[in-house]
């Protein structure tokens, strides 16, 4: 059991050593102050040889424009269902472009994903996301196919059934 590890139930047992440690065997959090309070800022980002993420900043006016965005984005599909505007095919199609759209509104607006976002790692892990499902979906889809166009018997089979 090293120093820092408490499995016992005894807070009067604690290791008291910890700086961060209360007498109650808890820990607290600790406030940097001085030249611990811009250290990041001073080297760079850097923290003991440690890169520290850089979480985008969002204001106040990007989520309104993301509100406004997404509003929008639900009211015109919205709007095309109830007034019939176009054939159903191309109504569906408008709404999918919609909803793809919006997806990316709330990634960008509420999410905060960009290039810039944790060194570009979750922009990275999304693509990478959307590759293995792209693939599995359309691995699926074929099988299927495939599986229907040899397992289903055919009209001309059907009649030959008793």
């Amino acid at each position: 059991m090293s120093g820092h590890d408490q499995t016992t139930a005894d807070p009067g047992t604690a290791d008291l050593s910890h700086p961060d440690l209360k007498p109650s065997g808890t820990l607290q959090a600790t406030q940097p102050t001085g030249h611990e309070a811009g250290h990041g800022a001073h080297h760079g980002g850097q923290h003991d040889g440690h890169a520290v993420a850089e979480l985008p900043h969002a204001t106040m006016r990007d989520y309104v424009i993301g509100f406004v965005a997404s509003v929008i984005l639900t009211a015109i599909p919205f709007w095309l269902v109830m007034t019939g505007t176009f054939s159903a095919a191309a109504t569906a199609a408008i709404i999918t472009v919609f909803a793809v759209v919006q997806i990316v509104v709330h990634m960008i607006f509420f999410l905060h994903m960009n290039s810039k976002a944790e060194g570009g790692w979750s922009l990275s892990t999304l693509v990478f996301t959307i590759i293995v499902v792209v693939i599995m979906l359309s691995g699926s889809l074929w099988v299927m196919s495939h599986l229907h166009s040899n397992m289903m018997p055919q009209a001309h089979e059907l009649s030959q059934i008793p």
